[in-house]
């Protein structure tokens, strides 16, 4: 197991920019091979699908290599691979399919570790279906989730379980095998938010008992698509709304519209991308991923103990939560000062970051934040170097003399 830093660095052209690209937990930047391989496909041409000429040839070639690659990076079936334009529109797809089959004598389990693209939909869909959601609560301060308040959450009345397999805000990264299982005891579907998880750790949807695994390829080197990963024949029991004339297969019935060719072309070349950041790795494509995703982790919680441990030794800087597993990500406050006022300090350094709830609308009020600014988050992927980190806790170490034009 092996990771070249400065070889990986090189792939990326945005990053000759000088800043320090810590924004990566809300999006990643792209790599020379992605953004040639969407070029290759417009260059070449494209035409929508199930067509008799060339074009379309390559754009019905183009989603099956993409299908594949999805499938291969998390373990799954690529006949189960949907596509859509983000998580949080697939996540209502799914929503509004599962919860036909909802009534008021049912039940649906949410946790408020998670963004709220794995929260709304399912509260929306449960209204409209006149059934319960039952909460499985956050530890404050920890802001760890534990496994075994599911135990008395889940019954027999459950119909699905919807969790994330990391927070976006705190990385916490739950028991997910342990929750899945009493879930499936009852016979209860699972669906995990791997969005934030997928892009620090090898991923296996069979182990971590995920009926459904949504992830988003901007989060790990891709273009701006979405998808969802489930068995074909699970998804052959769902019937989505869609047009009359669309395709009736599985999982053509779930994509609504034409698909984004050239970006699922640049989803594939992400996922290639990943395989290769262990360059010792060999195999299949799923096992090099295996391996090179094992060395992203290790690597990455490295830098991330760097991190913390600068950030301790600087008095004013208060972190929220500490989950004993987590991404690479921490969220932090410093005294007298607003998140928006440290954002807007780092940045005047060349230095990105985001500030506020993230999205992570439930979390950030059950730790007491939300309406004060919530926090300010900084997250670290492959790309990133020792620099980078260094840099974020010199300025923060700048901040103290500065004051704050927001207030505290």
């Amino acid at each position: 197991m092996s990771f070249d830093i400065e070889r990986v660095r090189a792939l990326y052209p945005a990053l000759s920019d000088g800043y320090a690209w810590l924004d990566a937990a809300a999006g990643t930047q792209v790599p020379q091979p992605v953004i040639d391989a969407i070029a290759a496909a417009y260059t070449a041409g494209i035409g929508n699908s199930h067509g008799a000429f060339p074009a379309s040839a390559r754009s019905d070639a183009i989603v099956g290599q993409a299908r594949q690659a999805v499938a291969d990076l998390v373990g799954g079936d690529p006949r189960g691979v949907v596509f859509g334009p983000n998580m949080t529109t697939l996540t209502y797809r799914f929503a509004y399919a599962l919860s036909k089959e909802w009534g008021p004598d049912d039940e649906i389990v949410l946790s408020r570790l998670d963004h709220d693209a794995n929260v709304r939909p399912w509260v929306q869909a449960a209204t409209r279906a006149g059934a319960r959601v039952r909460w499985a609560s956050v530890d404050v301060p920890s802001g760890e989730l534990p496994a075994e308040q599911y135990d008395e959450l889940v019954t027999e009345r459950t119909r699905l379980v919807a969790v994330t397999a990391a927070s976006n805000i705190l990385g916490t990264m739950p028991d997910i095998p342990r929750i899945t299982e009493r879930a499936h005891a009852v016979g209860a579907l699972t669906y995990v938010d791997g969005v934030h998880a997928t892009p620090h750790l090898p991923i296996d949807v069979a182990a971590l008992g995920a009926d459904f695994y949504a992830t988003s390829s901007y989060k790990w080197s891709g273009p701006h698509i979405g998808s969802v990963i489930a068995r074909p024949e699970l998804l052959e029991r769902l019937q989505p709304d869609k047009l009359a004339s669309s395709p009736s297969e599985v999982p053509d019935r779930f994509e609504t519209g034409t698909l984004p060719f050239a970006d699922l072309a640049g989803v594939a070349a992400a996922v290639d991308h990943l395989a290769d950041l262990d360059p010792d790795a060999t195999g299949t494509r799923r096992e090099r991923l295996l391996a090179s995703m094992a060395a992203v982790e290790a690597y990455e919680q490295a830098e991330l103990a760097h991190l913390l441990k600068g950030l301790s030794s600087l008095s004013y800087v208060r972190l929220v939560g500490s989950p004993a597993r987590r991404t690479a990500t921490v969220y932090f406050n410093v005294a007298g000062h607003s998140p928006q006022r440290v954002a807007e300090h780092l940045a005047a350094r060349r230095i990105n970051v985001w500030d506020g709830h993230c999205y992570a609308w439930e979390l950030t009020r059950a730790l007491g934040i939300r309406d004060e600014g919530s926090a300010v988050r900084a997250g670290l992927v492959h790309y990133n170097d020792r620099s980078d980190v260094d840099r974020l806790l010199e300025a923060l170490d700048d901040l103290p003399r500065h004051g704050d034009v927001n207030g505290g």
